[in-house]
Protein backbone atom coordinates (compact mmCIF):
# COMPACT_ATOMS: atom_id res chain seq x y z
CA UNK A 1 0.00 0.00 0.00
CA UNK A 2 1.06 3.64 -0.56
CA UNK A 3 2.16 5.53 1.92
CA UNK A 4 1.04 9.34 2.39
CA UNK A 5 3.55 12.17 3.61
CA UNK A 6 2.15 15.72 4.61
CA UNK A 7 4.73 18.38 4.66
CA UNK A 8 4.77 22.01 5.84
CA UNK A 9 6.71 24.71 4.20
CA UNK A 10 7.32 22.23 0.65
CA UNK A 11 7.90 25.48 -1.38
CA UNK A 12 11.73 25.76 -1.16
CA UNK A 13 14.84 24.27 0.52
CA UNK A 14 14.43 21.30 3.02
CA UNK A 15 10.71 21.11 2.38
CA UNK A 16 10.70 20.60 -1.09
CA UNK A 17 14.10 18.40 -1.14
CA UNK A 18 11.66 16.09 1.16
CA UNK A 19 9.17 16.63 -1.37
CA UNK A 20 11.24 15.40 -4.23
CA UNK A 21 13.15 12.31 -2.09
CA UNK A 22 9.49 10.93 -1.14
CA UNK A 23 8.11 10.93 -4.45
CA UNK A 24 11.27 9.26 -5.28
CA UNK A 25 10.54 6.41 -3.12
CA UNK A 26 7.15 5.87 -4.36
CA UNK A 27 5.08 7.53 -1.68
CA UNK A 28 2.03 10.21 -2.14
CA UNK A 29 2.89 13.71 -0.93
CA UNK A 30 0.99 16.51 0.06
CA UNK A 31 3.51 19.70 -0.89
CA UNK A 32 1.75 22.57 1.48
CA UNK A 33 3.05 25.93 1.44
CA UNK A 34 1.71 29.13 1.20
CA UNK A 35 1.32 30.41 -2.52
CA UNK A 36 1.56 27.16 -3.98
CA UNK A 37 1.73 29.04 -7.43
CA UNK A 38 5.37 29.58 -6.46
CA UNK A 39 6.61 26.17 -6.35
CA UNK A 40 4.74 24.48 -10.03
CA UNK A 41 7.45 21.95 -10.92
CA UNK A 42 6.13 20.23 -8.14
CA UNK A 43 2.88 19.96 -8.80
CA UNK A 44 3.99 18.19 -12.07
CA UNK A 45 5.17 15.20 -10.32
CA UNK A 46 3.44 12.32 -9.87
CA UNK A 47 1.70 11.17 -7.14
CA UNK A 48 2.43 15.02 -5.83
CA UNK A 49 -0.49 17.36 -5.25
CA UNK A 50 0.48 20.95 -3.58
CA UNK A 51 -2.78 22.35 -1.12
CA UNK A 52 -1.91 25.58 -0.07
CA UNK A 53 -1.40 25.71 3.72
CA UNK A 54 -0.35 28.79 5.80
CA UNK A 55 0.46 27.69 9.25
CA UNK A 56 -0.19 31.38 10.01
CA UNK A 57 -4.20 31.21 8.22
CA UNK A 58 -6.36 28.82 11.33
CA UNK A 59 -8.68 27.84 7.92
CA UNK A 60 -5.95 26.56 5.60
CA UNK A 61 -4.86 24.08 7.78
CA UNK A 62 -7.69 21.39 8.25
CA UNK A 63 -8.81 22.31 4.21
CA UNK A 64 -4.72 21.27 3.23
CA UNK A 65 -5.56 18.05 5.27
CA UNK A 66 -9.17 16.92 4.17
CA UNK A 67 -7.89 17.88 0.27
CA UNK A 68 -4.98 15.36 1.32
CA UNK A 69 -7.63 13.18 2.70
CA UNK A 70 -10.09 13.22 -0.34
CA UNK A 71 -6.78 12.69 -2.56
CA UNK A 72 -4.81 9.93 -1.31
CA UNK A 73 -7.32 8.23 1.62
CA UNK A 74 -5.15 8.45 4.61
CA UNK A 75 -2.08 10.38 5.95
CA UNK A 76 0.74 8.30 7.56
CA UNK A 77 3.41 10.87 8.25
CA UNK A 78 3.26 14.60 9.28
CA UNK A 79 6.47 16.83 8.66
CA UNK A 80 6.01 20.15 10.29
CA UNK A 81 8.82 21.89 8.26
CA UNK A 82 7.58 25.40 7.79
CA UNK A 83 9.97 28.05 9.73
CA UNK A 84 10.70 31.55 10.05
CA UNK A 85 14.08 33.14 11.48
CA UNK A 86 14.12 36.55 13.35
CA UNK A 87 17.73 37.71 13.27
CA UNK A 88 19.14 40.78 15.42
CA UNK A 89 19.50 42.73 18.65
CA UNK A 90 16.15 41.55 21.11
CA UNK A 91 16.18 45.15 22.09
CA UNK A 92 15.61 45.77 18.50
CA UNK A 93 12.77 43.52 18.06
CA UNK A 94 9.08 44.85 18.10
CA UNK A 95 6.21 42.91 19.16
CA UNK A 96 4.67 42.11 16.01
CA UNK A 97 8.05 40.68 14.72
CA UNK A 98 8.25 38.23 17.90
CA UNK A 99 4.38 37.23 17.60
CA UNK A 100 5.47 36.36 14.31
CA UNK A 101 7.99 34.23 14.98
CA UNK A 102 6.29 32.60 17.61
CA UNK A 103 2.99 32.20 15.66
CA UNK A 104 4.93 30.46 12.87
CA UNK A 105 7.61 28.28 14.17
CA UNK A 106 5.93 27.54 17.59
CA UNK A 107 1.64 27.93 17.43
CA UNK A 108 1.07 27.36 13.72
CA UNK A 109 3.30 23.70 14.10
CA UNK A 110 0.64 23.28 17.27
CA UNK A 111 -2.32 23.81 15.09
CA UNK A 112 -1.07 21.69 12.26
CA UNK A 113 -0.22 18.76 14.89
CA UNK A 114 -3.37 19.52 16.71
CA UNK A 115 -5.31 19.05 12.91
CA UNK A 116 -3.90 15.92 12.49
CA UNK A 117 -4.04 13.92 15.58
CA UNK A 118 -7.66 12.83 15.43
CA UNK A 119 -6.99 11.19 12.07
CA UNK A 120 -3.82 9.72 13.23
CA UNK A 121 -5.52 8.55 16.29
CA UNK A 122 -8.59 7.11 14.68
CA UNK A 123 -5.93 5.01 12.23
CA UNK A 124 -4.10 4.04 15.45
CA UNK A 125 -0.71 5.03 13.56
CA UNK A 126 1.38 7.87 12.40
CA UNK A 127 4.28 9.96 12.74
CA UNK A 128 5.08 13.70 13.34
CA UNK A 129 8.15 14.71 12.35
CA UNK A 130 9.04 18.26 13.69
CA UNK A 131 12.58 20.21 12.44
CA UNK A 132 13.58 21.63 14.90
CA UNK A 133 17.46 22.78 15.10
CA UNK A 134 20.59 22.74 16.98
CA UNK A 135 19.35 25.95 17.78
CA UNK A 136 16.60 24.14 19.80
CA UNK A 137 19.30 22.77 22.23
CA UNK A 138 22.28 25.31 21.57
CA UNK A 139 22.03 29.35 20.94
CA UNK A 140 23.92 31.70 18.97
CA UNK A 141 23.97 35.41 19.33
CA UNK A 142 20.97 37.66 17.89
CA UNK A 143 19.02 35.02 17.35
CA UNK A 144 16.91 35.00 20.58
CA UNK A 145 13.54 34.44 19.98
CA UNK A 146 14.37 32.12 16.99
CA UNK A 147 16.07 29.93 19.65
CA UNK A 148 12.99 30.79 22.13
CA UNK A 149 10.53 28.98 19.03
CA UNK A 150 13.06 25.67 18.74
CA UNK A 151 13.79 25.04 22.22
CA UNK A 152 9.85 25.30 22.54
CA UNK A 153 9.25 22.46 19.84
CA UNK A 154 11.77 20.47 21.47
CA UNK A 155 9.77 20.77 24.56
CA UNK A 156 6.58 20.22 22.91
CA UNK A 157 7.30 17.55 20.98
CA UNK A 158 9.04 15.93 23.87
CA UNK A 159 6.39 15.84 25.84
CA UNK A 160 3.77 15.04 23.36
CA UNK A 161 5.55 11.54 22.53
CA UNK A 162 4.01 10.54 26.05
CA UNK A 163 0.84 11.46 24.97
CA UNK A 164 0.86 9.73 22.01
CA UNK A 165 2.41 6.47 22.79
CA UNK A 166 -0.60 4.10 23.62
CA UNK A 167 -2.27 5.24 19.90
CA UNK A 168 0.74 4.26 18.27
CA UNK A 169 2.02 7.66 17.15
CA UNK A 170 5.75 8.52 17.35
CA UNK A 171 6.95 11.74 17.43
CA UNK A 172 10.39 12.56 15.85
CA UNK A 173 12.45 15.85 16.28
CA UNK A 174 14.69 16.53 13.10
CA UNK A 175 18.44 19.10 14.25
CA UNK A 176 19.74 20.30 11.28
CA UNK A 177 23.28 22.21 11.51
CA UNK A 178 23.67 24.71 9.07
CA UNK A 179 22.44 23.94 5.72
CA UNK A 180 22.11 25.88 2.60
CA UNK A 181 19.37 26.98 1.95
CA UNK A 182 17.11 30.38 1.66
CA UNK A 183 16.86 30.35 5.66
CA UNK A 184 19.60 33.02 5.76
CA UNK A 185 17.52 35.22 3.21
CA UNK A 186 14.08 34.73 2.15
CA UNK A 187 13.31 33.31 5.23
CA UNK A 188 14.93 35.49 7.48
CA UNK A 189 14.22 38.58 8.83
CA UNK A 190 16.43 41.08 10.47
CA UNK A 191 15.01 43.41 13.61
CA UNK A 192 16.24 46.89 13.78
CA UNK A 193 15.21 49.72 15.45
CA UNK A 194 15.27 53.59 14.37
CA UNK A 195 17.74 55.52 16.85
CA UNK A 196 19.32 52.27 18.14
CA UNK A 197 23.30 51.85 17.51
CA UNK A 198 24.63 50.20 20.71
CA UNK A 199 24.68 46.66 19.32
CA UNK A 200 25.96 47.88 15.72
CA UNK A 201 29.87 46.33 16.67
CA UNK A 202 28.49 43.30 17.61
CA UNK A 203 25.56 42.49 14.39
CA UNK A 204 28.74 43.70 12.25
CA UNK A 205 30.99 40.97 13.70
CA UNK A 206 28.73 38.25 14.30
CA UNK A 207 26.55 37.74 11.32
CA UNK A 208 29.06 37.42 8.70
CA UNK A 209 30.15 35.02 10.74
CA UNK A 210 26.61 33.15 11.18
CA UNK A 211 26.08 33.69 7.43
CA UNK A 212 29.11 32.09 6.57
CA UNK A 213 28.62 29.08 8.21
CA UNK A 214 25.14 28.98 6.30
CA UNK A 215 27.11 29.01 2.83
CA UNK A 216 29.39 26.11 3.91
CA UNK A 217 26.33 24.17 5.47
CA UNK A 218 25.25 20.86 3.99
CA UNK A 219 22.75 21.01 1.26
CA UNK A 220 19.05 20.16 2.16
CA UNK A 221 19.10 16.78 0.70
CA UNK A 222 21.09 15.87 3.70
CA UNK A 223 18.28 16.91 5.70
CA UNK A 224 15.73 15.45 4.17
CA UNK A 225 17.37 12.07 4.01
CA UNK A 226 17.58 12.70 7.58
CA UNK A 227 13.48 13.05 7.69
CA UNK A 228 12.65 9.91 5.29
CA UNK A 229 15.16 7.71 7.53
CA UNK A 230 12.78 9.22 10.65
CA UNK A 231 9.54 8.18 8.57
CA UNK A 232 10.66 4.81 8.17
CA UNK A 233 13.28 3.16 10.33
CA UNK A 234 10.27 1.78 12.67
CA UNK A 235 12.42 2.96 15.74
CA UNK A 236 10.70 5.10 19.02
CA UNK A 237 14.00 7.56 18.85
CA UNK A 238 12.98 10.61 19.20
CA UNK A 239 16.04 13.44 17.84
CA UNK A 240 17.62 13.03 14.91
CA UNK A 241 20.94 15.45 14.28
CA UNK A 242 20.90 16.36 10.68
CA UNK A 243 24.10 17.51 8.65
CA UNK A 244 26.21 20.93 8.94
CA UNK A 245 28.14 18.66 11.95
CA UNK A 246 24.89 18.74 13.87
CA UNK A 247 25.59 15.09 15.71
CA UNK A 248 29.19 16.74 16.79
CA UNK A 249 27.93 19.99 17.45
CA UNK A 250 25.19 18.47 19.76
CA UNK A 251 27.40 16.55 21.57
CA UNK A 252 29.64 18.83 22.09
CA UNK A 253 27.00 20.73 23.93
CA UNK A 254 25.85 17.96 26.04
CA UNK A 255 29.39 17.62 27.65
CA UNK A 256 31.30 20.23 27.32
CA UNK A 257 31.69 22.57 30.69
CA UNK A 258 29.27 25.47 30.57
CA UNK A 259 31.84 28.44 30.97
CA UNK A 260 34.19 26.75 28.62
CA UNK A 261 31.10 25.85 26.28
CA UNK A 262 29.80 29.55 25.81
CA UNK A 263 33.58 31.15 25.45
CA UNK A 264 33.85 28.76 22.37
CA UNK A 265 30.51 30.03 21.14
CA UNK A 266 31.80 34.02 21.87
CA UNK A 267 35.27 32.79 19.92
CA UNK A 268 33.39 31.07 16.72
CA UNK A 269 30.82 34.19 16.17
CA UNK A 270 32.30 37.33 17.74
CA UNK A 271 35.71 36.98 16.70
Amino acid sequence: MVKTVLITGASSGIGAAAVRLFQSQGWNVAATMRSPDKAPELAQLERVICPRLDVNDPASIPAAIAQTLDQFGSIDVLVNNAGYALLGPFEATDPEQIRQQFNTNVFGLMEVTRAILPHFRDRKAGILINIASIGGQMTFPLYSSYHGTKWAVEGFSESLQYELEEFNIRVKIIEPGPIKTDFYGRSEDVAQKEGLTAYDDLVKKVVPNLKRAGATGSPPEVTARVIYKAATDGSSKLRYPAGGNAGLLLFARRFSLERGWRRGIRWVTMR
